[in-house]
């Protein structure tokens, strides 16, 4: 074409190529660069993150692998100003975190609050006859078994029912006695001479005295009332003693067979009425107070859906000496005889927990010897407070003594902020050059391990501000060892048994 100049190939391709590259860069460097501050400026972006799982990064936007979320931008300025923040001179135990981390560990906080809370409290218990309802045949004298009616172990009897009979030629002579007796007592007899002498309890006075006497012999040798009124109707010896159930129950143990030799106080049988029966389960002592008698609880028998009432009669004063736990006793009333002894049943007992001040249970660090929580001070300050800890239910636990309504505490990302706060502790101690050299000191004033930071609490094991010891003079010399204590109570309990809580906490002694 006229007047137009055109350009070799290899040229042309050469341009094209430098274009590519060009805007590649360009692209690169604003997608690291090009996200404008708020305030006008360039933002620099040092990496992308997944904030589902902050470990994951990637040099360029895009969506995480696992999620399918987003991927956020972490920018350098607030990179920055968490280490500006972290190198801040902050109170012992105090942690700085800024917002872009707090969100990479997942932090999350949550304000105190004063609530009370109905509660449900479930537990599995045990079903036992009532022991005042649990009957034991025993004999009265040596002899033997004749015969055996029904009476294995589970039976349900009735009252009266005849379950064995025996031969005790003591009884024989007894009856003998009260046979005599009861012969010599007016109107005995009756007009056609037949034997009429009713059950003891109706003869004349004259005599009564003698045949009392032997009915309360043969009761003793284990002879029933009802056979006691058969001899005293028939006017004849028996043939061999019954032994009866004293009444409607279940049998719990058989001792004996047919044939069986048996000697005086031998245990026949154990027999329990069931009609009523008592519910025990285990607490632990500091739940005991919750439970109060004649409060009502709920009582399911696991797999088949009964349910049934039960009351609260009594928390035992007995520790079991393996679990170190207290025996609840309820009782209930057993219909059809559902619950059988030695049954395990699901027991809910509603308590109402007093009102006080609550967080959630994750804002609690519990070490066994003390409980925490991380406070926030302000802005991504957050500053460790040793609380006490009340009652728990659901996901709220009461503090009872160590914040105030409306302060906020760390209620997710607990122990990654107290890792984050020992780490800066630890740091503190060391931060002394190790050959620094320390001048001397007069008594008020703080030596090597005061101004290190943290030590540990000789007595209780806690981490505490050395400083702080001696300024309220929580302190203790000893063998030329200064000991530090977090309260005067603990400064007492150490300086009554100083050797056991050496071998307990050795790390509690510092040389100034």
């Amino acid at each position: 074409m006229c007047g137009v100049k055109t350009m070799n190939k290899p040229a042309a391709v050469g341009a094209v190529l430098l274009i590519v590259i060009g805007a590649f860069v360009v692209g690169r460097y604003t997608g690291k660069t090009g996200q404008r501050s708020e305030h006008g400026g360039t933002r620099r972006v040092l990496y992308y993150v997944d904030s589902m799982h902050p470990a994951y990064r990637s040099d360029k936007p895009g969506i995480a692998p696992d999620c399918g979320m987003p991927l956020e931008p972490v920018y350098a300025e607030d990179v920055g100003t968490a280490r500006s923040a972290s190198l801040a001179q902050l109170p012992p135990g105090d942690v700085s975190i800024d917002g872009v981390t707090q969100r990479l560990l997942g932090v999350r906080m949550a304000t105190v609050e004063r609530s009370g809370a109905p509660h449900v409290i479930r537990l599995v218990a045990r079903v036992v006859p009532e022991d005042t309802k649990v009957y034991r045949i025993n004999s009265g004298t040596d002899g033997f078994i004749r015969e055996t009616y029904n009476d294995s172990v589970g039976e349900l009897v009735k009252k009266d029912q005849k379950l064995a009979t025996s031969y005790t030629g003591e009884t024989l002579a007894v009856a003998s006695g009260f046979l005599a007796a009861s012969a010599g007592v007016p109107g005995a007899n009756g007009r056609d001479g037949s034997r009429t002498v009713p059950f003891p309890g109706t003869l004349a006075k004259q005599g009564s005295s003698s045949i009392q006497g032997y009915t309360d012999r043969l009761r003793n040798l284990g002879v029933s009332d009802v056979q006691i009124k058969q001899i005293a109707e028939s006017g004849q010896l028996p043939q061999s003693i019954d032994i009866v159930a004293p009444v409607d129950g279940f049998i719990l143990a058989r001792n004996i067979t047919p044939g069986q030799h048996f000697e005086h106080s031998t245990e026949f049988y154990r027999i329990a009425d069931l009609s009523r029966v008592w519910i025990v389960a285990d607490v632990f002592a500091s739940e005991a107070q919750s439970f109060h008698p004649g409060a009502m609880a709920r009582v399911t028998l696991s797999g088949q859906g009964k349910t049934f009432s039960a009351r609260v009669s009594n928390v035992l004063p007995q520790v079991d000496p393996a679990t170190r736990t207290l025996k609840l006793r309820l009782e209930a009333d057993n219909p059809g005889f559902a619950l059988r002894p030695d049954m395990y049943v699901d027991v809910e007992l509603p308590v109402a927990m007093p009102a006080g001040l609550t967080v959630p249970q994750d804002a609690v660090l519990d070490s066994g010897r003390e409980q925490r929580v991380f406070v926030e001070r302000s802005s991504g300050v957050f500053e460790p407070r040793q609380v006490q800890t009340g009652w728990r239910s659901g996901d709220r636990v009461q503090i009872v003594h160590g914040l105030a309504e409306g302060e906020r505490v760390v209620a997710a990302g607990t122990f990654l902020v107290d890792s984050e706060s020992r780490l800066k502790s630890i740091a503190q101690a060391t931060s002394m050059q190790p050959h620094e050299k320390v001048p001397p000191r007069s008594n008020n004033e703080p030596g090597l391990a005061a101004r290190a930071g943290k030590v540990k609490d000789a007595a209780c094991g806690m981490m505490i501000d050395a400083g702080q010891a001696v300024a309220e003079g929580n302190t203790l010399d000893r063998d030329g060892v200064t000991y530090y204590f977090c309260s005067d109570r603990c400064k007492k309990k150490f300086g009554a048994q100083p050797e056991h809580y050496l071998a307990l906490n050795p790390s509690g002694r510092r040389h100034d």
